[in-house]
């Protein structure tokens, strides 16, 4: 069975975790806790402090120090795994059937407009809480597009559908909304101001949507790096080419290091070639010398970022 980022996966006890890009480490697929079945209650979606302190009072054997990461993650052996949910299989189930309540109803919707302008609908899946049948009324849809080339042709698409009035771009309290759930370290402004040119996210029926990448078969992202120090640079974009993968990646001119790596998708797309940035992260040092900055080194990622130094443009 093969294990994608974006995949979620469910647990005897009535646990839902989300994979994470780095795959799996001795037969454990690398993850974090997203949804606990509450008795009475059902689904609970669980932030990331409260999922470590539930996992370490009920479920240690799910903590685990990665070493690929250097990192503490969830991680679920694959003996433990009781479903498995993909995003493309049930976008196609859900585009199949009626929909069973509106939020279904404005996935109908957005597909629809996107098949229109030409978009082929088998590349594309559905994931976060309408994956796993968890969704409310007020949830936004995650979209995942499957490779490089149809990821770029939605978005292009979803500028002609906003300019057409057919999509609509995100209010001033989307936004708000937005920054508080992503904890971001930039100031609201800068916040938005990255985010707008980005053209991931819109409103379909006023319900907030976010197009994500997904490289089904994705790069080395390079075995025994060790965290060294943090720091805060500058430095100028040299290569942007996976600047919205997961994680993301920038080439920069930099005597400190020359790569910048994201593993929180705040920053992903975050700046382009040319452009000069500012970083706050974490320096990483493999056994070859090599060196990276990383940038979302905790899933918080406090005091990390990504920012275009706009005076340099």
């Amino acid at each position: 069975m093969t294990f994608s980022a974006k995949d979620f996966i469910e647990t005897e006890e009535g646990l839902l975790f989300a994979l994470i890009p780095a795959a799996a480490e001795h037969n454990k697929l690398l993850c974090c806790l997203r949804y606990v079945k509450e008795p009475l209650l059902g689904w609970k979606k669980y932030p990331t402090q409260q999922a470590n302190s539930f996992l370490q009072n009920h479920y240690p054997k799910y903590l685990y120090y990665s070493a690929q990461l250097d990192a503490h993650v969830h991680a679920v052996p694959r003996a433990n795994i009781t479903k498995h949910y993909q995003p493309k299989p049930s976008l196609q189930r859900l585009l199949q059937r009626e929909p069973c309540d509106q939020v279904e109803a404005d996935v109908h919707t957005l597909c629809a407009l996107l098949q229109a302008t030409g978009i082929e609908l088998s590349l594309l899946g559905i994931t976060g809480s309408i994956l796993v049948g968890v969704h409310n009324a007020a949830s936004d849809i995650d979209l995942v597009c499957y490779g490089r080339a149809i990821f770029q042709q939605v978005r292009t698409q979803v500028a002609h559908l906003i300019a057409e009035g057919r999509l609509s771009v995100l209010s001033a309290q989307d936004w708000l909304d937005a920054y508080a759930r992503r904890s971001s370290s930039l100031c609201l402004s800068d916040y938005i101001w990255h985010e707008q040119r980005k053209i991931n996210k819109a409103l379909v029926n006023n319900r907030k949507f976010d197009l994500n990448l997904l490289i089904e078969k994705p790069r080395d992202l390079g075995l025994g790096y060790k965290k060294i120090r943090t720091t805060c640079l500058q430095a100028q974009v040299i290569n942007d080419d996976y600047a919205f993968d997961n994680p993301a990646e920038w080439v920069i001119a930099s005597a400190e290091v020359s790569v910048v790596m994201c593993f929180t998708a705040t920053y992903t797309g975050q700046a382009r070639a040319g452009e000069w940035i500012e970083v706050a992260g974490v320096v990483e040092e493999n056994a070859q010398g090599d060196t990276r900055i990383v940038v979302g080194s905790t899933r918080e990622a406090e005091g990390e970022y990504i920012k275009v130094l706009r005076h340099k443009l």
